[in-house]
């Protein structure tokens, strides 16, 4: 059976962050997504993969101030 396609609504339940975290870290942390029409639907298992890889790790090397 495929693995079902999921709405952003369920990759923050499944994650455990906001659905507005899940659009920054597909624009700025190359989250795994697919747009389909006007919507970005994703796929658990890449989602768990990609995390594991440490995608969603914060910056270990922040910007300096200034």
């Amino acid at each position: 059976m495929a693995e079902p396609w999921l709405s952003a609504d369920d990759i923050a339940a499944h994650l455990g962050i906001t659905k507005d975290t899940v659009y920054t870290w597909i624009a700025e942390k190359a989250m795994p997504a697919h747009k389909v029409g006007r919507l970005w639907k994703f796929q658990a298992s890449e989602i768990d993969d990609w995390v594991r890889r440490g995608g969603a790790a914060a910056d270990s090397h922040p910007s300096p101030p200034g």
